[in-house]
């Protein structure tokens, strides 16, 4: 498939659909509105870019053997194909097991990479970790809080893959639900029955679990809560990021949490011009949202792998072709 040919066609087809309806009467206006939609007024030139690639760091296997992870780790952290497959190995992107090791060291960081870098793994791993340490069945000892509902979903669904794909009854050793609008009276009765270790939720509803006294049953659960993690912590701004920092800085001592270790990402908050400006403005910022000092040092960031020179030259037969 020849990827400008096919752009040709469409713009073709597409400048018939937008020329079908229009009547120009008037000689001149029909010429100067032909001339602009022939120049390309109404659509961009051809955009060629490469998809960035991560460098490369420890696989999980390779942390469980050094000591670093629980061994379950091995066994939950692989790509699985159904609830059947045993999966294959994880081999994590370095800002992955930067951060992992960061976590392991107790304080709080901030993880800014781009899209599609695994951003979640750095502060799951982490979690379940902590989790399979401490023994599961101890209260919910971690709180994801994620600005939207979509957003919720979808990490239960990869929550669900790790966790209890491959083990016997599809249950595996760590628990997770969600709690938000979304659940029945009934299911959000039988999270607050039996607290699970990992609870993916919203920031209005945290809210509510620590203003409600239908919720109070959460709050107890959470004593002595270890993670509360800020996904997309660019969302918080203005009004609304006031809103949230006063709510990080209640939850700590809502759930007696003197040891709380909190974990912000985002895609869009690096805003430096170096690395070393962007890791003191991102902490900053963190810092200002948590309620924590938390130090340069502990804002990960991504490390670009070098395209390689193959990956270049087909760019560039590419375009001499068109």
């Amino acid at each position: 498939m020849n990827v400008f040919r096919l752009r040709d066609l469409l713009i073709a087809d597409y400048a018939d659909f937008v020329t079908s309806y229009a009547r120009i009467r008037d000689q001149r206006v029909a010429e100067y509105v032909n001339r602009e939609l022939a120049q390309g007024a109404l659509w961009p030139d051809p955009l060629v870019q490469l998809n960035p690639s991560f460098v490369k760091g420890e696989s999980v296997d390779a942390l469980v053997a050094d000591g670093l992870l629980h061994p379950l780790c091995q066994r939950i952290f692989r790509i699985k194909r159904n609830a059947a497959d045993p999966g294959a190995p994880i081999r994590l992107y370095k800002h992955q097991s930067d951060a992992v090791k960061l976590a392991l060291t107790g304080e709080s960081y901030i993880l800014t990479t781009g899209t599609g870098s695994g951003k979640s793994l750095a502060y799951i791993v982490p979690i379940v970790n902590h989790v399979l340490q401490r023994g599961s069945g101890k209260g919910i000892q971690a709180i994801i809080v994620y600005p939207m509902n979509a957003l919720v979903n979808s990490q239960w669904q990869e929550l669900n893959k790790f966790l209890n794909y491959g083990f016997p009854d599809g249950r595996g050793p760590v628990t997770f639900a969600r709690y938000t609008g979304q659940e029945s009276e009934e299911q959000k009765a039988a999270v607050k029955e039996s607290p699970p270790d990992i609870l993916l939720t919203n920031y209005v509803m945290l809210e509510l679990i620590l203003t409600r006294h239908e919720d109070r049953a959460l709050v107890r659960a959470a004593q002595g809560l270890r993670f509360l993690v800020l996904d997309e912590l660019h969302t918080y701004r203005g009004r609304q990021g006031a809103d949230v920092a006063m709510l990080m800085r209640r939850a700590r001592e809502a759930f007696s949490a003197p040891r709380l270790q909190y974990v912000g990402t985002s895609a869009t908050l690096s805003i430096g011009r170096d690395h070393r400006e962007t890791a003191h403005e991102v902490a900053e910022a963190a810092s200002d949202i948590f309620g924590t000092v938390i130090e340069p040092e502990h804002a990960v960031s991504y490390t670009h792998l070098r395209a390689h020179e193959t990956s270049l030259h087909l760019v560039c037969r590419l375009l001499l072709e068109k």
